[in-house]
């Protein structure tokens, strides 16, 4: 059973950045894929990145997200520049034991964060 638990988000003006956490509680936390997705009101459940021993990206954050992880430190990354007022939304780090964009494909979850960016 992984834990994993978000941090990082927050209220930030339209073109600023943040950075989210997700600390995992196993040690075989080098094993997973781990990616990022969000969730705005009303909307689905979407990917955002991911990282194995490469990285993928959501056209709509390409450029501008960076995700990375630290397996000494059993944490994700998501490094979020230039934001904009459609990027809010509760932002999830999910577990994987294969490289995927799906949300079903993920088996652990965080509690997820909240983003907001205000124009």
């Amino acid at each position: 059973q992984v834990q994993l638990v978000e941090s990082g988000g927050g209220l930030v003006q339209a073109g600023g950045s943040l950075r989210l956490s997700c600390a995992a509680s196993e040690r075989t936390f080098r094993s997973y894929v781990m990616g990022w997705f969000r969730q705005a009101p009303g909307n689905e459940r979407e990917f955002v990145a991911g990282i194995s021993w490469s990285t993928n990206y959501a056209d709509s954050v390409k450029g501008r997200f960076t995700i990375s992880r630290d397996n000494a430190k059993n944490t994700v990354y998501l490094q979020m520049n230039s934001l904009k007022p459609e990027d809010t939304a509760v932002y999830y780090c999910a577990a994987s034991s294969k490289a995927t964009s799906r949300p079903s494909d993920y088996t652990y979850w965080g509690q997820g964060t909240q983003v907001t960016v205000s124009s």
